[in-house]
């Protein structure tokens, strides 16, 4: 497969995450969809990961993808080894108007079934066409700025629902939730992140955003004088982040790891999972922390709300309530059989709905669907016209 502009690839080899059976779409007797991906972020967000971890089991799948990414972005390489291939020259230009022009000469030269934009900045760049555009909401955006496309996918029931609030078509709004791509192996070693074996170890996975309320996680560790605190991401807030732990005093009992690739070693490590945000759309962490048997405690922001029962699969604190999250955390500490509880069931709900190969699934069905109704309905015209 060659088209103008794409970067080389090399063979991939599917991880311990990929073990569940696939079917490949070219062995159903199907013609292979023709689908064109647009991640136009810089990030090194849950959002930019789900993404591509989407089009890698898409292209295990059997579809025919190419994905226009930034060139500098970290999963690159990744893709490259999932063999998807890449169009980075698209995004290259500082003028929005250079970018849709080359964007525009790709989706003329690749000629896909369909489009899927993620996020806003990737709708920005769409011109006019006769193909579905599918818009992805990682969070509770604004559909205007989502004028170029014909269908949206949010990533909970909630946004669904904003997205039909504010105009979109019910019948055009659809619900795919994201899944997880953590390797099994053995867990990280505390010995070699200054963490004492015998701690209660937390962990959050998490940009260093102010969204993400880690600034309350660092007060709630200040009432657990018996733990220690992994913080595993980057982003703008880190030196202010660090400012506050050496104020409250717990400077000695919190490790910034930075960006990390292991995040299933980190959570075989932690004796609690903790999701402090004060705005989570939805919380691939919660997945992880259910598919690592590792028990959750989240802030109840619009995600974790929605997705954890309260002493079922996870425990839920007020959102910016740092002696409540402490309570939570105490109470999970202090309660084996609680713990056993909250991670048997949330094991359960993760094998029930969110494996990579159901939601895959699920995302090839509603591209199967969309692109046949548009067929149909193109099919309909060209009939009236005769």
């Amino acid at each position: 497969m060659s088209y103008r502009g794409l970067s080389p690839v090399s063979s991939y080899q599917p991880g311990a995450e990929q073990a569940e059976r696939w079917i490949p779409v070219t062995s159903t007797g199907m013609t292979p969809m023709r689908i064109l991906h647009v991640m136009a972020s810089r990030a090194n967000g849950g959002a930019e990961t789900y993404s591509t971890d989407m089009m890698a089991s898409l292209q295990a799948a059997g579809l025919e993808q190419v994905a226009v990414l930034p060139r500098a972005s970290i999963h690159c390489e990744r893709m490259a080894a999932a063999e998807v291939p890449l169009a980075p020259d698209v995004l290259e230009s500082r003028f929005g108007l250079l970018r849709r022009r080359k964007l525009a000469a790709l989706i003329d030269s690749f000629k896909p079934d369909l489009v899927h934009c993620w996020m806003r900045r990737a709708a920005s760049l769409m011109p006019p066409l006769r193909i579905p555009v599918i818009g992805w909401f990682g969070g509770y955006y604004e559909p205007a700025h989502f004028r170029r496309c014909t269908h949206f996918v949010g990533v909970s029931p909630g946004i669904v629902e904003h997205m039909v609030e504010r105009g979109v078509p019910r019948a055009t709004a659809h619900y795919v939730p994201t899944f997880l791509t953590i390797g099994a192996g053995p867990p990280v070693d505390r010995e070699g992140l200054a963490t004492p074996a015998d701690a209660t170890l937390l962990l959050t996975l998490s940009r260093l955003h102010e969204k993400k309320g880690l600034d309350i996680f660092l007060a709630t560790l200040a009432e657990l004088p018996g733990c220690t605190a992994w913080i595993a991401g980057d982003g703008p807030l880190e030196a202010e982040l660090k400012a506050l732990a050496r104020r409250l005093g717990v400077a000695d009992r919190v490790r910034f790891l930075g960006w990390r690739t292991d995040r299933g070693a980190l959570l075989a490590a932690a004796d609690v999972c903790v999701l402090p945000s004060r705005w989570e759309p939805f919380g691939t962490v919660m997945l992880e922390a259910w598919a690592a048997g590792t028990p959750l405690v989240a802030a109840a922001s619009q995600g974790p709300a929605a997705l954890i029962s309260d002493g079922v699969n996870g425990l839920l604190a007020p959102v910016d309530d740092a002696p409540a999250l402490a309570a939570a955390i105490g109470r999970l500490i202090a309660d084996p059989a609680l713990k056993a509880r909250l991670i048997e069931r949330g094991r359960a709900d993760y094998l029930g709905g969110y494996t990579r190969e159901a939601v895959t699934r699920r995302m090839i069905a509603l591209y199967t669907e969309i692109i046949a109704e548009h067929r149909g309905a193109g099919a309909a015209a060209a009939g009236e016209r005769a």
